[in-house]
């Protein structure tokens, strides 16, 4: 009988081949766009959290302010992101996404979904339940683990 750290080691190699494969499919709009690693993580967030102040960002990220003002001038200029007034306080800009930021983000979560939906069609009802009740108790686990995610 395998360890649990075999055990690990082999669904985390799985799960990195797999991962290889749908990153590498033509299908995948990631391999079309033209933006940056920065610029995907400033468009993910903005999308996973909504408007957010420059600042709120630039902790989020991690960078600095003019980072982040450089990152979203780019993202404008693709006609992804937009500034507006804050309406609590029109000191502050609010960053979010506009419609095509939206179905690019979208685009892009529904690609990886259908791959995933593809495999798992291929799956018998007894194999999608075994795998449903441990994808479950993993989300669960997740939710301990990271509770600040707010993943539920």
């Amino acid at each position: 009988m395998e360890d649990k750290d075999q055990l690990i080691a082999s669904i985390t190699a799985a799960q990195r081949s797999m991962g290889r494969l749908f990153g590498a499919a033509r299908t995948n709009p990631l391999m079309s766009l033209n933006l940056t690693m920065r610029q995907l993580k400033v468009l993910l967030t903005l999308a996973r959290r909504g408007p957010l102040p420059g600042h709120v960002l630039t902790a989020e990220m991690g960078v600095s302010l003019a980072t982040v003002t450089g990152i979203v001038d780019r993202l404008a200029a693709q006609g992804l992101v937009s500034r507006r007034e804050d309406p609590t306080d029109r000191r502050v800009r609010l960053l979010e996404l506009t419609a095509e930021g939206r179905k690019l983000v979208g685009g892009v979560m529904d690609a990886g979904s259908a791959q995933y939906r593809r495999l798992l069609s291929r799956l018998e009802v007894d194999e999608l339940r075994l795998l449903d009740t441990l994808v479950r108790r993993m989300a669960e686990i997740a939710d301990e683990e990271f509770p600040e995610s707010g993943s539920h």
